[in-house]
């Protein structure tokens, strides 16, 4: 399968549905050997079928990214096979709990903390020399305007993104005089189970659909995507 991602190496976390789902999809079409990671097996061979089904390949991870024993593990087993990492998608998430802060119990504070910050910054920590060792390492983490808005009883999902922000640009900083770029995307409303459990009353069929969102995770992993520490927010 030829594409612009033709001999790249590319890791999804949250790959077995929603954006990193259709992201993994697209990466594949575009000839990229994906890297899948997500708790559930089963789905995940579900996203494997359909990439094979259009000629492209993939390597299944069940990792949860809260076993950062394992994320090191993955980011060793990753140099022994292939050396580097073209491409690393942060996806995964975790939206907490609706709630004012007061009554927000501390293991779903922790959940969300683990998920959406530490776990990404593990894998940073384990996936840095192997972007490093790549022709143009590239980095994009999955953040939200809720970093910014603040809203109230938001308080689990909109501080662990806004951490992350800080994450992924002190980060790309850090990188400027390299070959690697990490920014954020931020995908707006779209039809995933997340925005479903966070708006039980809206229309999905009003959403666009995360194949919708994938192209400019794309765009802003190809080489040519010099931009660094920015967030790009997706336009329906």
């Amino acid at each position: 399968m030829a594409g612009q991602f033709e001999n790249k190496t590319v890791l999804i976390t949250g790959a077995s549905r929603g954006i990193g789902y259709a992201v993994a999809l697209a990466f594949a079409r575009e000839g990229a050997h994906v890297i899948a990671v997500a708790r559930t097996e089963g789905a995940l061979e579900e996203l494997d079928d359909a990439i094979q089904s259009e000629g492209g390949s993939a390597t299944l991870v069940p990792l949860d990214l809260t076993d950062y024993e394992g994320v090191d593990r993955l980011g060793a087993a990753l140099f022994e096979r292939w050396g580097k990492l073209d491409v690393l998608i942060g996806n995964a998430g975790d939206l907490g709990v609706i709630s004012p802060i007061g009554h927000v119990q501390p293991k779903d504070w922790h959940k969300a903390i683990d998920i959406n910050v530490n776990a990404n910054w593990r894998l940073l920590r384990s996936m840095d020399p192997l972007l490093q060792a790549a022709d143009a390492g590239r980095a994009v983490f999955v953040t939200s305007g809720a970093a910014q808005k603040c809203n109230p009883f938001w308080g689990p999902y909109a501080v662990s993104k806004a951490a992350l922000e800080a994450l992924v640009k002190t980060y790309a900083a850090e990188s400027a005089n390299t070959n690697v770029r990490a920014n954020l995307l931020s995908p707006g409303p779209v039809r995933t189970a997340m925005r479903a459990k966070a708006m039980p009353g809206e229309d999905p069929g009003t959403l666009p659909h995360p194949n919708d969102v994938a192209g400019l995770f794309l765009e802003m992993s190809r080489p040519d995507f010099t931009e660094n520490g920015v967030t790009r927010r997706f336009t329906p």
